[in-house]
């Protein structure tokens, strides 16, 4: 990171400034910008990124698209996919490192799934999230500015100056064209220029093998078994579409990442993989690789620079938790930020964003490694592989896998006090017959009241009234939920609950998240 040594303080173009405009970047922005905040995007692509990626998301994601009115938008996406079938009789819940956890075992009762399954992702293509998101952005004003990205920036303690370069452009003049913003935000990426700039340090491993994926034409494909294949070479898969073909092999990572998936390439590594006399014959264009790498920045935040999503971590996409991982960042810290733009954030607000978010990438990075070392092929992975395979096929086993890839067993550490504090909201009915997340398309604070005690009510509107433009006050039922009171951030995570109908610990819980009162 280059830092000035003129302090300069001059009044900022726009409060935040958002490298990247994938899922991860717009979600970011449009938290900001729901919040008030003047953000801006910039993003080197003219074009929309149509390869195969991420292919949906998972419980917790899509209850953040309904917090913010999003979730029809995702699930029509869904109801037209072609392989979707009858989703009620999908035998598998997923996979682990080719495992299939199969759905049936699933305890769908379990505390922290009840009311949220059986199904614990929605199968929608990385493109169509990047576009539902692109379009919320663009209805909340967000400047998105293509074929143009960060070059470089010069930070102070007041804010940052970006230098930008816009691809219509021969000059590379660092000092051509800049913005001065508060914020930035690298959002660009495992290759993040923004994180190499600023000096993050990026620890973790080197990767071990080579995934590539491409939708193509099979000459004997149905010679092919269906779902994932373990093989002494290596895993493939083919389907559910037709012609879809995913290869892992595990000879280290490839010799050029970014050259084009050529209908030769996938035919001989399925081949090699499956030792099946198959034949690739073409391939659509988008094809794919990725390894293992696994990656982590030890802090999200140096000074005015933070990073989100695969420029604050990256690892293979197992189990679908890259897309996740990293919206679960950006709408962890949308609000964060915002508050801290608008004056009122407390105290080291901002620094919650770091100690919530990395324990939670660090815990992906490892459950990515722990699938690797069960592909591979060497007696001690089979035995491993063989091992796991029963405990998923468990009861207990099933239900923790449906857990982590369904994003609902991820906690905060928000305190002591109610169970319920630090875990997502519950799906609980209101008055009004909807759920609370009706309630959140704001972007504010929610405080629900469930105990349907009139003394109770009004002691908490006391308390949420000097907060009216930060919190919502709800009044609803539990359910036999065992909770007469909740405190829920703007993130969708309990902060405070109360299960005897009390209010002790609100008050310092309103503080802590929501700050002063008087000021913002």
């Amino acid at each position: 990171m280059l830092v000035s040594t003129l302090g300069m303080s001059a009044t900022p173009d726009h409060d935040v400034l958002v490298a990247g405009a994938g899922p991860v970047g717009l979600m970011l922005a449009a938290e900001l910008a729901l919040a008030g905040v003047r953000v801006v995007v910039v993003e080197r692509r003219t074009e929309p990124d149509t390869a195969p990626r991420a292919a949906g998301i998972n419980t917790a994601s899509a209850e953040a698209f309904e917090r913010r009115g999003l979730l029809p938008a995702v699930e029509a996406v869904q109801g037209r996919l072609p392989f979707q079938g009858d989703r009620k009789r999908a035998p598998f819940a997923g996979h682990f490192g080719g495992i299939h956890v199969p759905a049936g075992a699933v305890d769908e009762q379990d505390p922290v799934l009840r009311g949220r399954g059986p199904h614990w992702f929605l199968a929608v293509p990385q493109a169509e999230v990047e576009r539902i998101l692109g379009e919320r952005a663009a209805e909340l004003g967000v400047e998105v500015r293509t074929g143009v990205e960060v070059c470089g920036f010069d930070a102070d303690e007041d804010g940052v100056t970006v230098h930008l370069h816009d691809s219509d452009s021969d000059s590379t003049d660092r000092g051509g064209d800049a913005v001065r913003v508060a914020w930035l935000v690298g959002c660009d990426g495992g290759r993040s220029l923004v994180r190499r700039l600023a000096g993050f340090e990026f620890a973790g491993t080197d990767p071990l093998i080579t995934v590539r994926q491409a939708t193509g034409t099979v000459e004997g494909a149905e010679l092919l078994g269906r779902g994932w294949q373990h093989t002494p070479t290596g895993v493939y898969h083919y389907g559910p579409v037709p012609g879809w073909i995913r290869t892992v092999e595990l000879d280290g990572p490839p010799a050029d990442r970014e050259a084009p998936v050529t209908a030769a390439e996938m035919d001989a590594s399925l081949r090699r993989v499956s030792g099946i006399d198959v034949r690739v014959s073409e391939v659509a264009e988008g094809g794919t690789r990725f390894t293992d790498h696994a990656r982590q920045a030890t802090a999200y935040r140096r000074g005015r620079v933070l990073l989100c999503g695969d420029a604050a971590h990256v690892h293979s996409p197992f189990s679908g938790q890259g897309l996740n991982l990293g919206l679960g960042d950006a709408v962890n810290l949308g609000w964060k930020l915002a508050a801290t733009v608008r004056g009122w954030a407390p105290e080291g607000l901002l620094d919650t964003y770091t100690g919530e978010r990395h324990p939670v990438g660090a815990g992906v990075l490892d459950w990515t490694r722990a699938q690797v070392a069960a592909m591979r092929g060497d007696t001690y992975s089979s035995a491993l592989r063989a091992v796991v395979t029963d405990f998923l096929g468990t009861r207990d086993g099933a239900t923790l896998y449906a857990r982590r890839i369904s994003g609902l067993g991820q906690r905060y550490d928000l305190g002591d006090g109610h169970p319920m504090v630090g875990a997502l909201m519950p799906r609980l009915r209101l008055d009004d017959g909807g759920r609370p997340a009706d309630h959140a398309h704001g972007g504010r604070a929610l405080l629900v009241d469930l105990t349907g005690d009139d003394e109770q009510a009004a002691e908490l509107a006391a308390l949420a009234e000097p907060y009216a433009g930060r919190l919502e006050l709800l009044r609803g039922s539990s359910e036999g939920a065992g909770v007469s009171g909740l405190l829920v951030r703007p993130d969708g995570f309990v902060a405070w609950a109360s299960a005897t109908g009390g209010t002790a610990g609100l008050e310092a819980a309103l503080t802590r998240w929501l700050g002063d009162a008087r000021k913002g």
